[in-house]
């Protein structure tokens, strides 16, 4: 593999005019067409990693996730990564483990490696997080929460939550119990809350009870079996498809079959709550598509162009197996 020494030594020149000439730097007719010869002879090709750090403006965008093991999280990697290579920009991903402190730390040190700018799949927004922003001056653009100061991408968690509680109300459900997370997560544990709430508030005689797990479909699991042993709803709202997956399995083990002793719903619209058994009903989020909007949003925002603080991805429910009309079952 050629270098740029080699370049500099058949051209007859320094490599520090190689270099320049790579990073568009100002040369001579004369020594470009030797450089550029050189190049032919032997197909270089810049290091685009190396050439863009040298550079005032790099073609990398910098996106940090909270996890790789998770749908969401795949799917708009794989729409931010498709539609980041027809823009002729390139990928850097860096993954936290859900680590607050470590989300930061990246922040700074994507700003240190000159991205072009940053998308942060973000689990929460802290006084931390916002000075960061501050400080590294670069585009940065929030997927799946929300700040004023921000621009962001979100997921529509209140109407879609809102939803998802007009449909068991419509099926006839009255007991019902909500398992979310933490309102730390103001997408997913207060957004898609209150969305259900409101639904649940347009009705008469409806008894809920609110629970909170985690993300990880183990713990809801454990979650769920505690709950049930407690209380004995008609359904079981998820605020994922992960806890629904848990809270399935759980209400499997103590025998109840689903939705004839319980219904359940998700939240994601993952690949796999369609071909389990009961088909899972849930909301599915078009995560890929959003993925992409983000990818279009942060290069405008790279580019100086205008876009709303604010962009909203679409969702839409499935209805499957998992849910029992009870209205059906009083005639």
């Amino acid at each position: 593999m050629k270098t740029i020494a080699d370049i500099a030594k058949i051209a007859g020149v320094g490599k520090s005019t190689v270099s320049r000439y790579l990073n568009g730097g100002s040369v001579s007719e004369a020594t470009k067409r030797k450089i550029e010869q050189a190049i032919n002879e032997t197909g270089y090709t810049p290091n685009p990693f190396a050439q863009s750090l040298k550079a005032k403006k790099t073609n990398f965008i910098g996106t940090i996730v909270p996890r790789l093991d998770s749908y969401a999280t795949s799917r708009t990697l794989i729409g931010i990564d498709e539609q980041l290579k027809q823009l002729n920009y390139q990928l850097l991903i860096s993954n936290t483990s859900q680590h607050i402190e470590r989300e930061i730390e990246t922040i700074y040190n994507l700003a240190s490696q000159k991205v072009a700018g940053i998308i942060l799949l973000a689990t929460q927004i802290t006084k931390a997080h916002l000075e960061a922003f501050k400080k590294v001056k670069i585009p940065i653009l929030l997927v799946g929460q929300e700040h004023p100061s921000v621009h962001s991408l979100i997921h529509n968690d209140y109407e879609a939550a809102y939803e998802i509680g007009k449909y068991i109300l419509q099926k006839g459900h009255r007991k019902i119990a909500y398992l979310g997370v933490t309102e730390k997560d103001v997408a997913v544990g207060v957004k898609r809350k209150e969305g259900f709430k409101r639904a649940i508030e347009e009705v008469e005689s409806c008894e809920v009870r609110y629970f909170e797990t985690d993300f990880n479909m183990f713990i809801a699991q454990e979650k769920a079996s505690k709950m049930l042993e407690e209380y004995q709803p008609t359904v079981i709202v998820c605020a994922t498809d992960n806890i629904a997956l848990g809270a399935l399995r759980a209400a499997q083990l103590k025998g109840l079959s689903i939705p004839k002793d319980i219904s359940i719903t998700g939240f994601g619209g993952y690949d796999v709550t369609e071909i389990i058994h009961p088909g899972l009903t849930t909301v599915k989020f078009f995560f890929k598509e959003a993925g992409k909007m983000a990818a279009q949003n942060i290069v405008k925002l790279v580019n100086e162009e205008a876009i709303a603080k604010r962009t909203l991805s679409n969702f839409q429910i499935i209805e499957r197996e998992s849910v029992d009309n009870l209205n059906r079952c009083s005639l």
